[in-house]
């Protein structure tokens, strides 16, 4: 199998917290844009995560937070299909059921978009790497409900903890990929037949 065929064959676009709570003037593009992500047919599988608030989260009891409280703010805002939505009552989305899912699904290389990327995205992603995933944040494809300064910070921050080349917008991420699947077609080491360029 060639390292093009193998990169398709296991790569999870994990969406993160697409849901009414947070979508606001900050955020209102993430729908439509993450929408044609999740259909861009780039990546293996496709799963979502949903954060559900409740009198006994922390999130409330601490915080006061009353968001994701009802039906309506929790509903993912864009159609999951048939994809898988995991529940979450945590910022991160990083836990049993969820990496149970990646080993079952030998999914090795793990895309990161959504909402907040300063809070869930960014804890959900350094969770990730520290144990050991190989994890991406789609720079382009993360946003603040608090606006564009706290997504940067949470950028500098990422690319700080995970690596300048772990963050980076969709294009340069696929390009860099290309670069890849290249290097496999011509490098004398590389073995075993060779598909298109992606």
């Amino acid at each position: 199998m060639s390292l093009v065929s193998k990169m398709r064959n296991n790569s999870l676009l994990l969406v993160v917290d697409l849901q009414n709570e947070f979508i606001n003037d900050n955020t209102k593009k993430a729908t439509r844009e993450i929408a044609k992500l999740v259909n861009s047919g780039k990546f293996t599988d496709v799963v979502f995560t949903r954060f559900i608030n409740s009198p006994n989260n922390p999130t409330f009891t601490r915080l006061g937070w009353k968001g994701c409280m009802d039906e309506n703010s929790r509903k993912i805002c864009i159609d999951t299909g048939k994809h898988k939505v995991f529940d979450k009552t945590t910022y991160s989305a990083y836990g049993e059921d969820l990496t149970r899912y990646i080993h079952q699904n030998n999914l090795d290389k793990i895309y990161i978009c959504g909402i907040d990327a300063d809070c869930c995205v960014l804890v959900t992603a350094m969770n990730l790497f520290e144990n050991n995933y190989d994890v991406y944040v789609l720079e382009d494809h993360i946003y603040s409900s608090s606006g564009e300064k706290a997504k940067q910070n949470a950028v500098d921050i990422l690319k700080r903890n995970i690596g300048e080349d772990r963050v980076q917008p969709f294009l340069m991420a696929w390009r860099g990929y290309r670069e890849l699947a290249r290097y496999a077609r011509y490098s004398p080491s590389a073995s075993g037949p060779t598909g298109p360029s992606p």
